[in-house]
């Protein structure tokens, strides 16, 4: 149903909501009583919910209004429990109807109609009592609010000089804004709250303010009065005449007249969204006398907004190195490093190590500890216990969050509670982004969209996060998009500490919180290995249970009545014994959709789950599934990497949409028809190593049945290669992206893949007719080639061909033969090399020629296996592919790197290196 979501700040209001509406839908006609107590229900949590989402805006709440919105919140959660307990009971008692037809025959019944009708009135009872509370009270939205000193305006007039690692942005901005073009240029900074956007563009504009005609340095608020802010222009560029009563037009005609014949440099701090940069940047007319702005913002689409023309910079602010981390907070404390004592230096770099070189963090942290005097020792462990913890109420550190929370206050509401969601994961934690896209869908954080899928809308979701700086990448996708991410600490810190205050995630990660300090958990984060939940905490209420530390005492699963999401490592188990954890009663959660479970082997897992008929995503690291797999209707997700044989009956689970992985071998013909019945999946993972009565026709056939296949990835584990007879010939209809590796050579049949829009090969070698196929490829973007082979004949590539191409990978131990002629690949912004160092020879000169021919290249990257290899051959190499790189005339971006152990490509990036990411030989994980 659209519109149904989970709001952190009104519990499950709105699944709520849309479980009522289908009690009062048209086949409970005939219940008239039922549909009007209901309607009453409904209709007052609807009141409630639009009172508690105003209150989410509100700075601050009196302590009534606070336990009211706390009230309505975990009431919904009450309520819609005890609605599922219902459908739960109806459900087992009959599985071939639906829920709505089952539940009208049975409240016929005049013993189960007496049971819901009591269920109702307690429904009913509880809306009451918390509606009257509020009235009886007089608990309303307050109209205003006391305003806080934004921290801002103290970091402006802080000593910048003092600030370490401002020195190399200060002066890249610098050197970029004092050129001698006279077109009005601008400058963006990005990045999240406390990195010292503000700081940096302060100094600058200090630096360089003297050498132009007038400035100004413009704060802008999360939702600004844009004619004051005007205002506020005009008098810092000296007008004297009172606007204060002037309609914008007139505002923006006053500035640009002021600005007309002079060279201005503007400042414009923490800018929060296009709408207002449209109307701002109305006041800044071209008049080429070499006008400079630079724009501060956390939000990378408003960055990327603030352009006049192709004169524009963009400078992503990044957290301190851990070198400059260490002497901002040593110096500030001691002096230097050398003078700190000894027995503070382990403490102080777990202190740094919480900070992430946040220089916000460090400076409040650095400033708490020099001011004490006391016994050092155990203040810096108090304050070491303080960061990331949600009881850390010290001023300092309270004012550090402010100015963080400040991008959480400016989310709507459905990106606050994804972001909340992020506390799920422990300090550090790489975060794939399709997992945690699915989480949030099966926990009811993503509304429906008639133009999109669930997971299209989620990826939406995250993106923003990325766009807003609230999460960092890690690795970036071969489509430009964020494949990983991590969370700040400090921000994971404010994430918890409003998890705290709306009892939307509760933390067990010390023996404390597990004393019976609990209240009635939602969602849990049990992070602490050996321990086991007192018996007086209730877990009948979580939706969410994620355990990340192995621990093997962890609570009886028949306690965990209403859970939707089950996330569980035991991989890395302290248990020294052979006890097998028991996981078999999440066969009896009817509500379960999410069950993700790493460390199997140690586990007793159920052999039956027929019973989880909402089960959406299947993720397990086992040798084994339940052998009743395919009776679940709504599995969309099933991810089995160490399952070497499916039951039979795929071909029944028709909603599934990623399955990761199909083994060939020893599996049956009726399963290899079955997957061509799967007409919903859009992602496959094949591996081959085939038996010798494996119908490669039907296997064929079942592929080209696929019609809503986006991604196929087929391996071939050990020294095989792909069998000749695998074609995809007729081609999956929509297939965008082909991973394939070990094949003799590039098979025809990869011509007939029109819609292809990234291609992984690895094959044995390349010849004129490989590369003939590979480029008419009309839609190809990407591409990565690996050869096993040294290319033994020239390979030109022309300019015709790859027309579109912007990335474009090749990893070969002689590239000697490969030549880039005049106007190849016009499009192509991207190139990375892989070469081996070993056993090279300069005479060999076994680089490609014509990269100058690349006009359009903007990253040069290259990656030198040095493995095995002698100092002479490293520099050898390094040598020839810098002549080669060398006869670019353009001013594209240059990394090489150097690996010295078994690497393997593949598309990526990190953000230590803007391109390429080297990865362990070990296999592939599309998560």
């Amino acid at each position: 149903m659209a519109g149904i979501m989970v709001s952190a700040s009104t519990g499950v209001m709105n699944s709520l909501l849309g479980k009522l509406a289908t009690m009062m839908g048209e086949e409970f006609a005939k219940l008239k009583n039922l549909r009007k107590e209901v309607k009453y229900i409904s209709d007052e949590l609807s009141s409630m919910k639009d009172a508690v989402e105003s209150l989410a805006d509100v700075d601050e709440l009196d302590k009534q209004t606070a336990r009211w919105r706390d009230a309505v919140r975990e009431m919904s959660y009450d309520i819609e429990d005890i609605i599922d307990d219902f459908m739960c009971k109806i459900g087992e008692k009959s599985k071939k109807s639906g829920f709505v037809h089952d539940t009208i025959q049975r409240l016929r019944t005049s013993r189960v109609r007496h049971k819901i009708v009591g269920q109702i009135e307690d429904i009913k009872k509880l809306v009451h009592e918390t509606t009257a509370r509020r009235e009886r009270y007089k608990v309303d939205v307050p109209t205003s609010h006391n305003v806080a000193v934004d921290q801002r305006v103290v970091t402006l007039y802080a000593n910048a000089a003092k600030l370490v690692g401002m020195e190399g942005p200060t002066n890249e901005l610098v050197n970029w804004l004092k050129d001698d073009e006279k077109k009005l240029k601008v400058v963006s900074i990005v990045g999240f709250g406390g990195l010292g956007k503000t700081t940096l563009a302060n100094e600058v504009y200090h630096k360089l303010k003297g050498e132009f005609h007038c400035g100004a340095f413009l704060p802008v608020s999360q939702k600004p009065n844009v004619p004051k802010l005007l205002h506020s222009l005009l008098t810092q560029l000296g007008c004297q005449q009172s606007f204060h009563d002037c309609e914008l037009n007139v505002l923006l005609d006053q500035i640009r007249e002021n600005l007309k014949n002079k060279r201005y440099f503007i400042a414009i701090d923490d800018l929060w969204d296009v709408s207002a940069w449209s109307i701002i940047k109305c006041a800044f007319l071209e008049n080429n006398l070499g006008s400079r702005l630079i724009v501060t913002t956390r939000i990378r689409t408003v960055a990327e907004a603030c352009y006049f023309s192709h004169h524009e910079h963009i400078l992503e602010m990044k957290p301190l190195s851990e070198e400059d981390s260490k002497k901002l907070f040593f110096d500030r404390i001691f002096l230097s490093e050398e003078a700190c004592p000894a027995q503070l230096r382990d403490v102080s770099v777990d202190i740094l190590k919480k900070c992430g070189g946040l220089p916000l963090a460090i400076i409040s942290i650095s400033s708490l500890l020099a001011s004490g005097s006391s016994d050092q020792k155990e203040r810096w462990k108090h304050v070491l216990n303080s960061l990331g913890s949600v009881s850390g109420t010290n001023l300092t550190l309270e004012a550090m969050r402010q100015i963080l929370n400040l991008s959480y206050k400016n989310l709507p509401h459905h990106l606050k509670t994804c972001f909340l969601y992020l506390g799920m994961f422990p300090e550090d934690y790489l975060i794939h982004r399709r997992k945690l896209v699915s989480l949030w869908i099966s926990e009811g954080f993503i509304s429906k969209s008639h133009r999109q899928s669930l997971e299209q809308t989620g990826i939406s979701y995250f993106n923003e996060l990325v766009n807003r700086s609230l999460i960092q990448p890690v690795r970036i996708d071969q489509d430009g998009s964020v494949g990983t991410c991590k969370v700040h600490d400090m921000l994971l810190d404010l994430i918890l500490y409003k998890s705290a205050e709306e009892n939307f995630i509760t933390v067990v990660d010390n023996p404390e919180a597990i004393a019976g300090q609990l209240r009635k958990p939602r969602r849990m984060l049990f992070n602490l290995d050996g321990a086991t939940l007192a018996r007086d905490v209730s877990m009948s209420q979580l939706r969410s249970f994620a355990m990340w530390r192995g621990s093997m005492n962890n609570p009886s699963l028949a306690e965990f009545k209403y859970l939707r999401v089950f996330v569980a490592d035991f991989s890395s188990s302290s248990s020294d014994d052979n006890r097998k954890i028991d996981l078999t009663g999440l066969c009896k959660l009817y509500q379960l959709r999410h069950i993700w479970i790493r460390g199997c082997s140690k586990c007793q897992l159920p052999t039956q789950i027929r019973g989880l008929q909402m089960l959406e995503r299947f993720d397990i690291d086992g040798s084994c599934i339940p052998m009743d797999i395919f009776h679940l209707p709504c599995l969309l997700d099933v991810i089995v990497p160490s399952v070497k044989r499916l039951p039979e009956g795929i071909g029944k689970m028709k909603s599934l949409q990623h399955l990761d992985w199909f083994y060939m071998r020893h599996t049956s013909l009726d399963s290899i028809k079955g997957l061509g019945e799967l007409t919903n999946l859009s992602t496959l993972l094949l591996t081959t190593g085939f038996s010798e009565d494996v119908d490669m026709d039907v296997l064929n056939s079942s592929l080209g049945k696929l019609c809503s296949l986006e991604f196929l990835d087929i391996v071939s584990p050990g020294d095989s290669w792909i069998p000749e007879a695998l074609t995809l010939s007729p081609p999956p209809p929509n297939l965008v992206k082909l991973y394939m590796m070990k094949r003799s050579h590039i098979p025809k049949w990869i011509g007939e893949l029109h819609n292809l829009q990234t291609l992984f090969l690895h094959v044995e070698k390349l010849d004129k007719n490989g590369v003939g196929i590979l480029a008419e490829l009309s839609a190809l973007v990407d591409l990565e080639l690996t050869f096993d082979r040294a290319l033994e004949e020239t390979i030109a590539i022309y300019g015709t061909a790859f027309a579109i191409l912007k990335r474009f990978r090749v990893n070969c131990k002689n590239m000697a033969h490969l030549t880039f002629q005049v106007g190849a690949m016009p499009k192509l912004q991207c190139i990375s090399l892989g070469l081996n160092a070993l056993g090279w020879k300069q005479e060999n000169y076994a680089t490609p020629t014509g990269i100058e021919n690349l006009f359009a290249l903007e990253r040069i990257s290259v990656t030198i296996g040095c493995l095995d290899a002698t100092e002479s051959e490293q520099r050898s190499v390094e040598s020839a592919i810098r002549s080669a790189i060398n006869m670019h005339p353009g001013h594209a971006h240059i990394t090489t790197n150097i690996a010295r152990e078994p690497y393997r490509f593949s598309f990526g990036e990190s953000v230590t290196n803007p391109w390429y990411q080297a990865e362990p030989a070990a296999g592939r994980s599309i998560l």
